[in-house]
């Protein structure tokens, strides 16, 4: 089976009702790494042998620079945790290696590739690259530069770092794909494009779930 991963039931609503070549559930998470830490540790625990991967998937703002754009989507190679550590006004500094195991985790890369594979069959563009999980999100086109030049990163969310942490502490493999609703700049909604890149991201996700070769 097929765990869909998604923060929001907005994200997660061009799925609902949807009927798949593979057995899969809808799983919403919340919003944050908190909360989706939390909730998604509790459902797997509660059941995980019948699940061979876990799809999280959503809206990102992307990084100017980066070479996404509005309504690209977007798939990760990582996912780092962007603003954890020490915070200073225009970077932000790594914890001591004692203190913390590390704050970059992997996507299965085997699935990556045939994610790749299937959008490009089915004529819709995508990029891939590293993800940057924040507890906030950026709202100013400095914060954003910061945070690009700092991890190198393709798109910001809220929940993939956990979503990945908690998939390799379950030994499930993970995917992320996500749809850019707005570039990280200073903060204005008129610019944003969310339920275009809520639509968009839900196409990709069905593609890939009817398509995808499960190991």
């Amino acid at each position: 089976m097929i765990l869909l991963v998604a923060a929001t039931e907005m994200e997660a609503l061009p799925l609902a009702d949807k009927k798949f070549r593979q057995p899969h559930e809808c799983f919403i998470a919340g919003v944050g790494p908190l909360e989706t830490a939390v909730r998604l540790t509790r459902r797997l625990s509660e059941g995980r042998r019948d699940i061979s991967l876990v799809i999280n998937f959503g809206v990102a703002g992307a990084y100017a620079g980066s070479g996404a754009g509005l309504l690209d989507i977007c798939l990760a190679e990582s996912e780092v945790l962007g603003d954890f550590g020490i915070c200073h006004q225009e970077t932000v500094e790594p914890f001591a290696e004692q203190l913390v195991s590390r704050a970059v985790f992997l996507l299965e890369s085997r699935y990556l590739a045939q994610a790749g594979a299937i959008l490009g069959e089915h004529d819709l563009a995508w990029n891939k690259g590293i993800f940057v999980t924040v507890n906030g999100a950026t709202a100013t086109a400095k914060r954003g530069a910061m945070l690009r030049a700092a991890h190198n990163g393709l798109c910001e969310n809220m929940e993939g770092g956990a979503v990945a942490r908690v998939c390799e502490e379950f030994v499930i493999p993970c995917l992320e794909v996500r749809c850019v609703s707005n570039m990280v700049e200073d903060r204005n909604l008129a610019n944003w494009q969310l339920a275009a890149a809520v639509q968009k991201c839900g196409q990709a996700v069905s593609l890939l779930v009817d398509n995808i070769v499960l190991f």
